[in-house]
């Protein structure tokens, strides 16, 4: 996220609307993290520190690339929690993200790639 891009997901007779690509992954980050089996985001970014970790530390985690105009596709790392089904919480994962950000800013979302950067055995039950 380091070129800090917009996106546009309006434009109408009163005017556009444009999302900073850092909102997108700040949605996509917490809707990552709110799956059972997710520990965090890379760079241990939780729900409660993704929207003030700031751009530099949430690009280590998230990257947000346009492919076409009203496409994107969200390539994300994540930590995972020891015990958990990798290609379960993927998936879930997966379907959370995109759901989130199509739901929030009316982008379509072609794919959400995620790399499992570790597997923690802190804080499991």
């Amino acid at each position: 996220m380091a070129e800090n891009k917009n996106f546009v997901i309006n434009i109408n007779g009163d005017g556009g609307v444009n999302i900073s690509e850092e909102v997108v992954g700040i949605i996509a980050g917490l809707g990552a993290v709110e799956v059972d089996g997710v520990e965090s985001l890379a760079g241990n970014l939780t729900s409660e520190t993704i929207s003030k970790a700031g751009q530099g530390k949430l690009a280590k985690a998230i990257r947000v690339v346009d492919s076409e105009p009203g496409k994107i596709s969200v390539h994300m790392a994540i930590n995972m929690k020891y015990g958990y089904e990798i290609p379960k919480v993927s998936g879930m994962v997966q379907e959370k993200v995109k759901s989130a950000v199509e739901t929030m800013t009316g982008l379509e979302v072609t794919a959400v790639d995620i790399r499992i950067a570790t597997v923690s055995v802190a804080g499991n039950n």
